[in-house]
């Protein structure tokens, strides 16, 4: 699993920060959180294509966190996508993909369908699912986690070999779940093989302020991607806007705890993020603002 931070600030583009949008690759598949203007352009510059987008996974209706669709779409029409394409999203999403997909002579050549989600809805996408959940923002916005399956446990070769079962084709169907015999012995998959092994979990909010919904989601997720609008300064105009700070992102971690954190959705009003690193680190250690398109690899947990 891998993420890719094609955008980290909030509101409007600025000369250091496109607009929050990270793209989450699973094997072949790409996932896209939130789709803000010149996000097209950014995934042009970053190590995945486009065109392995699935899903694109939007927080709310703010203009910054979606305007980057259209454009996205036409262009996947271009370069000749034929693969169905699933925007997710609060009520209202599909609306406003129709509204996308009227404009003008806007001509695509493959099937783009909206999804509307509630909280506490569930997708299951295979090898992976996703949940989401309520956050606390100014308009309907949700946040989402997205979990691997549990793994099966690891193969015990001293415990197969003990049960005088020799490396070979046995070994292959006890790590599939099947029972098999051996010498008149019927030798089950647990026998040999230990505990399930959980899989990878990212949770991103969107826009919210600190809220128990999201710290409820984010429960031992090995990323939390969380919004950091403003400095505890600011601490007053963060709640008004429906944000949170750094300090509260970090607060959040620990109470989940998160393996690491996040902090987008950068003010615009921040030329340098330093600060709101600083801040975040007093209270969890592994936080940091990401550059734009730096990349961050979530490896399997043992």
């Amino acid at each position: 699993m891998r993420l890719i931070f094609l955008g980290t600030g909030g509101t409007y583009p600025s000369m250091k920060r496109g607009v929050t949008s990270i793209a989450v690759q699973l094997r072949s598949e790409v996932l896209l959180l939130d789709c803000g203007e010149c996000t097209q352009r950014q995934l042009m510059g970053s190590s995945v294509s486009f065109m392995k987008i699935s899903r694109i996974l939007i927080s709310h209706l703010h203009a910054d966190h979606f305007l980057g669709l259209p454009g996205l779409i036409q262009s996947m029409s271009l370069n000749g996508r034929e693969d169905k394409l699933v925007v997710l999203g609060p009520e209202g999403t599909a609306d406003m993909v129709e509204s996308i997909m009227n404009l003008g002579h806007f001509d695509c050549g493959y099937e783009v369908v909206s999804q509307e989600l509630a909280p506490g809805d569930y997708i299951d996408a295979g090898t992976y699912g996703i949940t989401a959940a309520n956050a606390d923002h100014t308009v309907p916005s949700l946040a989402y986690s997205i979990e691997e399956r549990t793994r099966l446990g690891r193969f015990s070769l001293d415990k197969a070999l003990a049960l005088g079962i020799q490396p070979g084709p046995l070994y292959s169907r006890l790590q599939c779940g099947e029972t098999v015999e051996h010498k008149g012995i019927m030798v089950h998959p647990e026998h040999v093989i230990g505990e399930p092994r959980r899989g990878r979990k990212v949770v991103y909010t969107g826009d919210t302020r600190k809220c128990s919904s999201v710290t409820d989601l984010a429960r031992a997720a090995d990323v939390l991607i969380h919004d950091a609008t403003f400095d505890s300064s600011l601490e007053e105009q963060a709640v008004k806007y429906g944000h949170s700070t750094a300090r509260q992102a970090a607060e959040v971690a620990v109470e989940a705890g998160v393996g690491r954190l996040f902090l987008v959705h950068i003010s615009p009003r921040y030329d340098d993020s330093s600060r709101l690193t600083a801040e975040a680190v007093e209270v969890f250690a592994k936080s940091m603002v990401p550059d734009e398109l730096s990349e961050y690899v979530i490896d399997l947990p043992d």
